[in-house]
């Protein structure tokens, strides 16, 4: 036993020792805590909608008066026409479109069960399931004071018709397993260009390679490549799968995929090769990756709406190209989406890729000896 507690007090003093070690442990909990805490949370607040609202008469005005009482929900838009409705769902600018229709209120004032219609989002069927209930409780608060009102017993007089576009079935995996080819995408691509340079150094064979006539550049790209074959590899296993074994519609355009895929990898690369320049050892090399992976994947949105992120966070999603490829890969598998649609999530990935090479080949250059 006392030599297990010498054992463990020598590493815990070599540990500590090291400044760059006792940054690892230290900054990376603080950080992913300061994150999961702001980003990570399934609560909706401010929810985009619309209303379509073709009645007009008291009870409707008096339902919308309860959305507008409602901390869930902002009202962005009142439409006058059925084909205002397919650009605000298309562009993410409304998450649900309600419908009230040009008899509600006759209805109720006969007595009868009127209906009301939500369009929903259906493409991160968490975050619409989510809103449904918010609505649903809107429309069962408004049931209830209806009946005070009018002095009947309370029952469901007004009924909820939803519509899911996108995503009809509300189905989870759909929404999910596109995600994860960017995940683990990330994650190989990460990982492998990482260890790269810090394997070299760790096994003594990096002054070799210097002795080589191969100029830095040159060692730089021999140890990208490996990091981007692997990561189209898996990511082509993952979309067979998908599409083969979890029946996930592929209705976009495979190119436009396989172009955001080529971006994402390559900005992949490059904050691996940069982790792998600054890292002595393959553990350094790994705390880094794990460093950068987590809050890469909480401020993509993979999970959690972007729009429920404090206003820094979302600022600082920007930066994150896992964000944009999450956007091609669901936009191509559930809209259908083309080169043209996705325009706006290439080029900042593109930017990624050339500034985070260019710099990982800066550190290389200048922590060869």
């Amino acid at each position: 036993m006392r030599y297990i507690l010498a054992l463990a007090i020598k590493e815990f003093l070599a540990l500590f020792r090291d400044k760059r070690s006792r940054l690892v442990i230290i900054g990376p909990p603080i950080m992913q805590l300061i994150i999961f805490g702001f980003a990570a949370t399934y609560d909706l607040n401010h929810v985009p909608i619309a209303i379509y609202n073709q009645d007009q008469g008291q009870y409707s005005r008096d339902f919308i008066s309860h959305i507008e009482g409602s901390t869930n929900f902002d009202i962005i838009k009142t439409i006058n026409h059925d084909s205002e409705i397919p650009p605000l769902i298309d562009n993410r600018d409304a998450l649900i479109v309600i419908t009230i229709g040009p008899n509600f209120s006759a209805d109720l004032n006969h007595r009868h069960h009127a209906s009301i219609q939500a369009i929903l989002d259906g493409r991160n069927s968490n975050t619409a399931m989510i809103a449904l209930n918010y609505l649903r409780n809107i429309l069962l608060d408004y049931n209830r004071d209806w009946s005070e009102k009018n002095g009947i017993s309370a029952g469901s007089k007004i009924q909820l018709e939803t519509r899911s576009w996108y995503n009809e079935n509300l189905r989870s995996q759909w929404f999910i397993i596109p995600g994860i080819v960017g995940l683990l995408t990330l994650v190989v691509t990460l990982i492998v260009t990482a260890l790269s340079v810090a394997r070299e150094r760790e096994e003594g064979t990096f002054d070799q390679l210097l002795v080589t006539p191969m100029r830095p550049i040159e060692i730089l790209l021999g140890k990208a490549i490996p990091g981007i074959v692997i990561g189209l590899v898996e990511a082509s296993f993952i979309i067979l799968v998908a599409v083969l074994l979890f029946d996930i519609p592929l209705r976009g355009n495979l190119g436009a995929l396989y172009l955001g895929l080529a971006l994402f990898i390559l900005s992949a690369t490059g904050l691996g090769l940069m982790i792998s320049a600054i890292a002595v050892t393959q553990q350094q090399a790994v705390m880094g990756a794990f460093l950068l992976l987590v809050p890469a994947v909480i401020l993509s949105g993979f999970s959690t709406p972007i729009a429920n992120m404090p206003e820094a966070l979302q600022w600082l999603t920007l930066l994150d190209p896992l964000r944009y490829f999450l956007i091609i890969v669901r936009g191509v598998f559930l809209e259908g989406d083309s080169y043209l649609l996705l325009f706006n999530q290439y080029w900042p990935m593109a930017i990624i890729g050339v500034v985070s090479l260019s710099f990982a080949g800066w550190l290389f250059r200048h922590r060869m000896y």
